[in-house]
Parts: C-alpha cells; structure tokens; sequence
C-alpha cells in the first residue's frame, strides 16, 4: 500500500473517533512515518510530548505533541484492508489515550494494548 493510500486510512479513521476523544486534543500533529527511528517493525504508533496529567504549565510558543502512526509496522502486521483499519482505530486510541495520562498497563485493562 502507497504512503498516501495509508495516510487516507489514518484519516478516515481519525474522522470515525468520538468527538469528546479529539475535541481536547489542544495542539497536537498528527504524522505518519514508514517505520520507527530503530528500523523496527514492533512499534505501530508513538505519543511524542508531555501527557496532561503531567503538565504544569503549557501555552503558547509551544511545539505541538505528535501522535506518530508507522505504516511498515501495520502492514506486516496485518492481512486485509478490514483488519488494517481495525489496527489503525486501535493505534490512534493507544496514542490518544497516553496525551490524556492513560499508560499501557490501564489500556491493557481496557483492551487498548
């Protein structure tokens, strides 16, 4: 699959997410790159930036968080179109969830991980 193919899905599947999920995500990109710095094909996203619950102090001249989607990775890791979208939906809450301060071992509990 094309960069820019997988990058329509990546966004197709950010329009799907609940409203009250992105509407507080406040200065945040969201990129897609074909694999992590290492080269492997084990990390399907990344949160880069400092979560909320651990803010104390954030304004303006800041730069953005970046939720990093990998496009290598999810394909290796999938087989079809429908099972890409679904591991996609599943990265973006991952990432999402750790802006909002839920670390692996909550997503894991709640079936995110």
């Amino acid at each position: 699959m094309t960069a820019d193919a997988f990058e329509e899905l990546v966004v197709d599947e950010l329009d799907r997410l609940p409203d009250d999920m992105v509407e507080g995500l406040d200065n945040v990109v969201f990129v897609v790159e074909d694999r992590p710095e290492d080269g492997s094909l084990d990390l399907l996203g990344l949160y880069d930036g400092l979560a909320l619950t651990e803010r104390t102090q954030y304004g303006m001249g800041e730069l953005p968080d970046r939720i990093v989607v990998y496009r290598e990775p999810h394909l290796a890791a999938c087989d079809d179109e429908d099972e890409l979208r679904d591991e996609i939906h599943t990265t973006l809450v991952h990432e999402i969830a750790h802006f909002y301060g839920i670390d692996d071992e909550q997503l894991h509990e709640l079936g995110w991980a």
